[in-house]
């Protein structure tokens, strides 16, 4: 294809010339609807190229809606686009973006990458061998204001500890399910590794890497992590898909030497993942690896498949 964004033979991404890139989706559920399609759609530096998802009858219906050609088969969509966007559970967008890197794909990959350690590692080694770019949609690392905030936060030193909070009702014990609900791997693997990556991808860019963790049970699916991070600071991570409607909510606090610092709110997620695909973007020309990419996409995992060890059957 003329746009020259796939990888050159020595690791590095070409340079944009020509028509704009073209992206391919693969996966038709509820976030696929909600938030990637449209974002890919309306992001005016690429091209929503077409749709590949495990039910034909669903990838034909959301092609349609948006002007794009459908898929059978993914490897097709590889060899027809610059760079892809999963919205696929993990441990099947682990192999198919494995597959998306070998054939030069960039790779815009959801959260979390994969839910074993070695999975993540393929996809984070794929993207290497094959000199792709990868970025790992964080919704609070793309949202605006957070993704200002963590950054900020990143700059200040004298940290002591840190509290962050998911409960979200995906399975709520009372009133009905939400949209998300019809999600088999959400409801085998629960919150902790649903919105587990999230609050770790604000934690560990401000209070460095996790250096061990522990996890603890609670009611539901509640998990409630224990961190200590390079800093030397200790954070505590509560996390559910199974809150009470009226307790569900996301926070996060700061404290140190400077003073108490509290997440901000945020919204426009098809905004956060057009931003996400412009990251992607940049790294493919530039060939500077993002530090949201596939890398850090494992070690969230390798953190969380550690926690997940701890917990009782």
């Amino acid at each position: 294809m003329s746009y020259d964004l796939k990888s050159t033979e020595d690791g590095s991404a070409g340079a944009a010339s020509g028509p704009r890139p073209r992206v391919g989706l693969l996966g038709t559920g509820p976030w696929a609807h909600r938030t990637h399609a449209p974002a890919l759609a309306a992001h005016t530096g690429s091209e929503f190229a077409g749709v590949w998802g495990r039910r034909p009858e669903a990838a034909a219906e959301l092609a349609r809606q948006y002007g794009v050609k459908v898929y059978e088969d993914p490897d097709a969509l590889f060899a027809d686009c610059d760079a892809v966007a999963f919205a696929l559970p993990p441990d099947v967008q682990a192999p198919l973006a494995v597959r998306a890197a070998a054939a030069g794909c960039h790779l815009l990959l959801d959260k979390p990458v994969a839910t074993t350690a070695a999975d993540a590692r393929a996809v984070a080694d794929a993207v290497v061998a094959h000199g792709v770019a990868s970025v790992v949609f964080l919704t609070l690392r793309f949202a605006e204001p957070t993704a200002g905030w963590v950054t900020q936060q990143a700059e200040r030193s004298g940290w002591f500890t840190a509290a962050a909070h998911w409960l979200g009702a995906v399975f709520p014990p009372d009133g009905e399910p939400s949209a998300y609900a019809d999600s088999p791997w959400r409801k085998a693997k629960g919150g902790l590794w649903d919105v587990g990556p999230h609050a770790l991808s604000v934690l560990i860019p401000v209070l460095g890497d996790v250096t061990s963790v522990s996890a603890t049970r609670g009611p539901s699916d509640v998990v409630q992590l224990a961190l200590r991070h390079t800093s030397g600071a200790a954070s505590t991570a509560v996390l559910s898909l199974s809150s009470p409607r009226a307790a569900a909510g996301v926070g996060l606090e700061l404290r140190g030497a400077e003073g108490v610092f509290g997440l901000p709110e945020w919204s426009n997620v098809p905004g956060a993942y057009g931003s996400a695909l412009d990251a992607l973007l940049t790294a493919a020309r530039t060939g500077v690896p993002d530090t949201r990419g596939a890398e850090f996409g494992a070690r969230l995992t390798e953190i969380l498949a550690e926690a997940e060890g701890q917990l009782p059957e």
